[in-house]
C-alpha cells in the first residue's frame, strides 16, 4: 500500500495531471485513471475474497461446522452482505476515510494524529492508543504474510474442480508463484502496474456476470439482502451464527487497504469504484454461490468454481490467479510502506529502501522485509496446504486491524472535529459492538491457527516499542557525551579548543543542535582541526507524509554570522527518504555565510557500537532484542545519499 502520488487532488488524492490539461474532458479522464488505478491496487483483497469465504464458513472439517440449511444459507449470506455494508462501507468508505493525515490514510496515519494531539486532549490516553495503534500495524505484518499464502493458494486450488487429478499439484504450483512475485519485487511494480487495473475489471465483471447466473437459477436468495435474515440468523441461532462469524469475516479482509491507500487514489476515486463496481460484483457473487449451494448442498466444495459454466472454469482460474497475485502484491508493497513509516518515526531501525521508479514517489523496495515476507509465506503454505485451513488465522489479523482502526478513527474524531461525545459514543458503540463479536468468533479458533497472527503481531510489536526505547537510552546517554552545541562553538571561538582551518566544506549530520557532534568533536580534540566552512545538519521527519520544498530547510547561524558554523535543519515526512546532497543544493548562499563547496564537500557521521550495560534501563532480553535488531540498520552513507569517496565514519559505543 504504498504512496506513489506526484500531484494533490482535491480530495485528498493525488495523480500526475501533464501540464496544460484542463477542461471536464480531462478531469473527468484523470478521474477515470483514478479509478482504473484503484482498481489495480486498492480492491485486490477483498475482491478475491469471495473465492473462499463461504466455502470456508461451510467447511465440513471446521472444528464448529455450520450446516447447510436453507435458513443457514440465507443467514450466512445476509450476514455477509451486512458484514461488508457495516464494516467496509460504514466504517472505512464513510468514516475512516475522512480522517486523513495530510491526504495519507491507515493505521500509522492515524497514529501520527494521535502523537500531534496528545498534549491537546491528554497524553495518557493518546499514548494508550497509540500503543494500540502500533499492534494494529505488528498485526499488518501477519496480514502481509498471510494474504499471499491464502490468496494464491484458493486461486490455484480451483484446479481441483477443474481436473481433480492435479490436486497434488497445487501447494507446488502455488510456491513456484510465490517466489517469482517476490523475485520481481526489486523491478518494481511501474512495469506491470498498468494492466493491474483492466485484469481486476475483467475480474469483477466476471465474478459479478456468473453470480448473476445463479442468482438466475434461484432468485428467491435476493431474499437475503433483507437485515432481518442476518438479524434472525444471529439471534435465533446464536451458537451457529457466532462460529461462522469468524468465516464470514473473510468477507471484508482487505478492508484496510482502502484506507491505507487513500494518499494514492484519493477518496472520492477509491468510493466511487467500490460502490459502483466493487461492492455489487462481490455481492453479485456471494449471493450467486448461495443460490449454488442451495440447489445442492454438495457444491459447499468449491462453490465459487462450480458457479463458473465448466467451458469458462480454466479461464477463470487463470484469472483468479492473476487477481490474487495483484492482492499479494498490494499487501507485499503495503509492508514496504508500513516499515518506511514506522522508521521515519523511529519504531524500527533505518532499514535499505531503494526506489523501484524515477517518475514516480513512493514506490519503493525493502529488500530485508521482502526476504523475510518470502520465506515467512512460503513457511505458512507448506505448513498449512490449503486455503481453508488458513482461513483460521487469516480471520485474527483482519479483525484485531479494523477493531484498533475504529477505536482510533473515533478518538481522532473526537479531538480532530470535535463530534458530540453523544453522537461519539453511539456510533462507537454499534460498529465496535460489531468488530469485537468478530474478534471473540476468531479467538474460537485459537487453536486451530488464530494464534499466528497474534503471535507475529506481539512479536512484531514487542520488536518496535523495544527499539522505541532503547533509541530513546541511547539518544539520552549520546547527548550526554556530546556536549552542548552552543558551548562548543564559544570554545572554538575563543581559541579554548585551537584548531587549524582547513579550506573546504565540512558536513555534520547530527541529531539536532542542541549537542555537538561526537564526529566533530572527536576531529577538533584529537585532530585540532576544523574546516572553513561547517554545515551541522539535522534530519527531523514530521509527522506528515511530505514537507513543501518551502519549508525544507531552516537555517542557524548559532549566534555568530562570521565564523564560518552554521546549523540546518532539513525537514522530511514520514513517506520521503532524505536526500542530503540534493537537499543542501536548495540553501542560498546568503544564509551559509557564503557559497558552500558542496561537489567537493566533506560528510561525516558518528556511528555507535551499542553494547549491554549493567543500568537497569530495560530487562536484559529485551537490551539483547534492542542490540539485535540494530544490526539490520541500513548503511547511514547509503540511506542519507551521501558520496562514498567522501564521507568519513568516526565511531564510538554506547551501553545500554
Amino acid at each position: 500500500m504504498a504512496d506513489r502520488r506526484q500531484g494533490a487532488t482535491p480530495d485528498g488524492g493525488s495523480t500526475s495531471v501533464p501540464a496544460g490539461t484542463h477542461g471536464p474532458g480531462a478531469r473527468d479522464a484523470v478521474r477515470l485513471a483514478l479509478v482504473i488505478g484503484a482498481l489495480g491496487v486498492v480492491f485486490g483483497d477483498i475482491g478475491t475474497s469471495p473465492i473462499y469465504t463461504l466455502q470456508t464458513v461451510f467447511n465440513p472439517s471446521d472444528p464448529h461446522p455450520v450446516p447447510v440449511s436453507t435458513q443457514n444459507v440465507y443467514g450466512v449470506v445476509s450476514l455477509v452482505f451486512w458484514s461488508v455494508m457495516v464494516v467496509v462501507t460504514v466504517t472505512y468508505v464513510l468514516l475512516a476515510m475522512r480522517a486523513d493525515n495530510d491526504g495519507e490514510g491507515g493505521i500509522m496515519a492515524l497514529i501520527t494524529l494521535l502523537r500531534r494531539w496528545s498534549s491537546q486532549q491528554g497524553r495518557r490516553a493518546a499514548v494508550v492508543l497509540a500503543a494500540l495503534g502500533i499492534f494494529g500495524a505488528s498485526l499488518f505484518f501477519g496480514d502481509s504474510m498471510i494474504t499471499p499464502a491464502i490468496s494464491v493458494l484458493s486461486a490455484v486450488e480451483g484446479l481441483k474442480v477443474v481436473e481433480p487429478s492435479l490436486e497434488s499439484a497445487v501447494v507446488p504450483i502455488t510456491a513456484v508463484i510465490i517466489v517469482l512475485l517476490f523475485l520481481v519485487q526489486r523491478r518494481g511494480t511501474a512495469a506491470v502496474g498498468r494492466v493491474f487495473g483492466p485484469i481486476m475489471i475483467a475480474w469483477f465483471t466476471a465474478i459479478g456476470a456468473c453470480g448473476i447466473t445463479g442468482i438466475a437459477d434461484h432468485p428467491g436468495i435476493l431474499r437475503a439482502l433483507w437485515p432481518s435474515y442476518a438479524l434472525s440468523f444471529v439471534f435465533g441461532h446464536f451458537g451457529t451464527a457466532f462460529f461462522a462469524l469468524a468465516a464470514v469475516v473473510l468477507a471484508v479482509t482487505g478492508a484496510e487497504a482502502l484506507y491505507a491507500d487513500m494518499g494514492h487514489f484519493g477518496r472520492r476515486a477509491i468510493t466511487r469504484a467500490w460502490l459502483f463496481l466493487v461492492f455489487p460484483a462481490c455481492i453479485l457473487s456471494y449471493l450467486g454461490q448461495g443460490a449454488l449451494i442451495l440447489d445442492d448442498p454438495a457444491n459447499i466444495s468449491s462453490p465459487f468454481f462450480l458457479l463458473v459454466p465448466d467451458w469458462g472454469r480454466w479461464p477463470m482460474v487463470l484469472l483468479a490467479t492473476a487477481a490474487t497475485v495483484i492482492a499479494s502484491q498490494a499487501v507485499i508493497t503495503g509492508a514496504y510502506s508500513v516499515t518506511s513509516q514506522a522508521a521515519q518515526l523511529g519504531y524500527l531501525p533505518r532499514l535499505r529502501i531503494a526506489h523501484t521508479s524515477e517518475s514516480t514517489i513512493g514506490q519503493i523496495y525493502v529488500p530485508w522485509i521482502n526476504w523475510l515476507l518470502m520465506v515467512s509465506v512460503l513457511t505458512l503454505v507448506f505448513a498449512f496446504r490449503s486455503s481453508t485451513a488458513l482461513a483460521f488465522a487469516f480471520g485474527m489479523a483482519v479483525t484485531g486491524t479494523i477493531t484498533i482502526t475504529t477505536l482510533l478513527f473515533f478518538y481522532v474524531a473526537r479531538a480532530k472535529w470535535g463530534t458530540p461525545t453523544w453522537l461519539i459514543a453511539i456510533g462507537a458503540s454499534v460498529l465496535l459492538f460489531v468488530d469485537l463479536l468478530f474478534v471473540a468468533a476468531n479467538l474460537t479458533k485459537l487453536v486451530h491457527g488464530a494464534w499466528l497472527p497474534l503471535l507475529i503481531g506481539l512479536t512484531v510489536f514487542t520488536v518496535m516499542t523495544t527499539w522505541q526505547r532503547g533509541r530513546d537510552l541511547v539518544t539520552a546517554e549520546r547527548a550526554r557525551e556530546e556536549g552542548p552545541l552552543p558551548e562548543f562553538v564559544e570554545q572554538l571561538r575563543s581559541g579554548e579548543l585551537p584548531t587549524l582551518r582547513a579550506p573546504g566544506t565540512a558536513v555534520f549530520l547530527n541529531r539536532g543542535k542542541e549537542t555537538a557532534p561526537l564526529a566533530m568533536r572527536a576531529n577538533v580534540e584529537h585532530n585540532h582541526v576544523r574546516h572553513d566552512q561547517v554545515v551541522i545538519l539535522s534530519i527531523e521527519t514530521e509527522p506528515v507524509p511530505r514537507v513543501p520544498a518551502a519549508e525544507r530547510l531552516l537555517v542557524d547561524s548559532l549566534g555568530y554570522a562570521d565564523d564560518g558554523i552554521i546549523h540546518v535543519t532539513a525537514r522530511f515526512g514520514y513517506m520521503e527518504t532524505p536526500d542530503v546532497p540534493g537537499t543542501l543544493t536548495m540553501l542560498d548562499p546568503a544564509q551559509t555565510e557564503g557559497p558552500l563547496q558542496l561537489d567537493q564537500a566533506s560528510y561525516f557521521l558518528s556511528t555507535i557500537e551499542l553494547r549491554r550495560g549493567k543500568s537497569p534501563t530495560m530487562a536484559p532480553w529485551r537490551k539483547r532484542l534492542f542490540i539485535a535488531t540494530s544490526y539490520i540498520t541500513a548503511d547511514a552513507a547509503e540511506y542519507f545519499g551521501l558520496p562514498r569517496d567522501r564521507t568519513v565514519i568516526m565511531g564510538s559505543h554506547i551501553e545500554v
